[in-house]
């Protein structure tokens, strides 16, 4: 068990969190969630020691051992991948080192016997003799092949090294695990095996995430972080939302009865029961929903950007075709054979198992590129909005927002229409004057979604949308999309939003495409798709 007590931090003026009180059980999966600046990850580094609280203290059960994912990606280069996995478990490295220190005098005494023994015990409690093996099996799993296991972490690409430094935090059973952001950078099947492992993971879990599926898989709890308070819901993070939605919505009917409103609840905690029974995330540790008191159930007081794409003219029959296209940089063929037509209101998810093969592409529609062979064509009454993954150019200037805002508006809009836009996406007041060049990565999305929306476009093309965005932003978004009449091409790393949002999947690899009009997890589901996209990929 974890008890936070009494936390309050502050940065100057700024408060993040006060007079917090909280208790993290043996046996939950506690997701942490709140708006980005929130101080979700500054909240976990209170967990870990590595941030002192102004007040308060953090108390962990005597004998239990912490565990925490790694964030220098450079701290372990001169190291081996094995004994990185290994030194997640520090005392059982520490032992490690010591027994080999002993064993190599050459004047072993009897006092070295004694202590040599003492720390075989230690070492045989810990299972350390099977921990190579371990900490091989936990990297297959996380895909990184055993030829690699010997290498130094420096000669790892950065994805590879994420997979190891989480390879070194799940090592070893810890009875808590900490855990920030752990799907970036991963793959689909690298996040499916991960939320496998913390299913059957019996010790608590602590963890922040913008993946929606992932938390909805394996939390049975979630930690809102909102306005200087810390408080813990039980239920996954769908359940928390659409309990908080509901719980808005009475609140705003202030004439509704007690009885009335009560009702509601349980009829949809029951209903939300009855779904979450039959999910992956259903084992006996996480039935918790039935238990559920309706009135911890509260309305949140997150704030949601208004994303609406409209398009100033719907798009005729000819949307985009593609020729033959292929595109290679000077190491490889990011992709090849391309060819496919887009229809009216197609939602094509673009995916590759090389994120730069679906950026490549992107930019070849957007101009930005030249396909090394083939052709593409739009039709005549298309107009596009690009969303871009690195949008940094467009915010090397020190205009302020309103101004930045102003260079993309259709000609005739005036000031009062160009700064809804930014209302729309919650800048507001003294917001609007922000200079772009000092702006984060969310607010610079959030930014460049009112630039799309500002142009109406029929055709939207968004390479990773997602990033940098909160779950609040991340939210409207996805619900922008199912709701937008036009046409859109995308990829994302988030699970949930390629699920709801594409009815089309195609799959960029060296060696051809895959095109099916069918769900993201009926394709990814399909052992036949997954065999032939992994020979196309050889």
């Amino acid at each position: 068990m974890v008890t936070v007590q009494n936390i309050s931090l502050a940065f100057g003026k700024q408060k993040l969190f006060d007079d917090v009180n909280l208790k993290f059980t043996h046996g939950n999966c506690y997701g942490v969630i709140g708006a980005n600046g929130a101080g979700k990850s500054t909240f976990l580094k209170i967990l870990t020691g590595e941030v002192e609280p102004n007040k308060g203290h953090i108390a962990i059960e005597p004998g239990k051992r912490m565990a925490v994912l790694k964030q220098n990606h450079y701290e372990f280069d001169e190291v081996t991948v094995l004994e990185t996995v290994i030194r997640g478990h520090q005392r059982m490295f520490d032992i490690m080192q010591e027994k080999d220190a002993i064993y190599a005098k050459p004047d072993f005494s009897d006092e070295d016997g004694l202590r040599a023994s003492e720390l075989e015990a230690e070492f045989a409690e810990m299972e350390g003799w099977n921990a190579e093996s371990d900490a091989a099996a936990l990297l297959s799993g996380l895909n990184i092949k055993e030829d690699k296991h010997y290498l130094q972490m420096k000669e790892l690409s950065g994805n590879e090294k994420v997979r190891v430094l989480l390879a070194q935090a799940i090592f070893g059973n810890p009875d808590i695990l900490v855990l920030d952001e752990p799907t970036n950078d991963l793959d689909i099947h690298t996040i499916t095996w991960l939320e496998d492992f913390l299913l059957d993971f019996k010790n608590t879990v602590i963890v922040v995430s913008h993946d929606r599926h992932f938390l909805d898989t394996v939390c049975t709890n979630i930690v809102d972080i909102d306005f200087g308070r810390i408080q813990i819901f039980t239920g996954n993070y769908t359940f928390w939302y659409e309990s908080s939605q509901l719980a808005l919505r009475q609140q705003a009917a202030a004439n509704k009865k007690a009885e009335a409103r009560k009702k509601e609840l349980q009829e949809f905690v029951a209903r939300f029961s009855a779904n979450a029974s039959k999910s992956k995330q259903a084992t006996s540790r996480k039935r918790l929903l039935d238990k559920i008191n309706v009135d911890d159930i509260k309305p949140s007081t997150r704030r949601y950007p208004g994303i609406i794409f409209q398009q100033n003219r719907e798009a005729g029959n000819d949307i985009l075709r593609v020729e033959q296209m292929g595109y290679d940089t000077e190491e490889a063929t990011l992709f090849n054979d391309l060819n496919i037509t887009v229809n009216k209101g197609d939602k094509v998810a673009v995916i590759s198992r090389n994120s730069l093969a679906t950026t490549a592409f992107f930019r070849i529609l957007a101009g930005e590129l030249e396909a090394t062979r083939g052709n593409h064509v739009f039709g005549q009454t298309i107009t596009s909005g690009y969303l871009p993954v690195n949008n940094e150019e467009y915010f090397e200037t020190d205009r302020d927002l309103l101004d930045w805002l102003s260079q993309f508006s259709p000609e005739g809009m005036d000031d009062t229409d160009t700064r809804g836009y930014l209302g729309k996406m919650l800048f507001s007041g003294d917001d609007i004057q922000k200079k772009a060049n000092v702006l984060s990565g969310g607010e610079k999305v959030r930014c460049m979604l009112s630039r799309i929306m500002i142009k109406g476009a029929n055709v939207l093309i968004l390479d990773e949308p997602t990033n940098h965005l909160d779950l609040e932003s991340i939210t409207a978004f996805n619900n922008a999309l199912i709701n937008f009449p036009g046409t859109v091409l995308f990829t994302s790393h988030d699970h949930t939003f390629t699920q709801t949002v594409a009815n089309r999947i195609v799959e960029l690899t060296p060696n051809g495409c895959i095109d099916k009009m069918m769900s993201y997890d009926d394709y990814v589901n399909s052992e036949k798709i997954q065999a032939q996209a992994l020979e196309m990929q050889a």
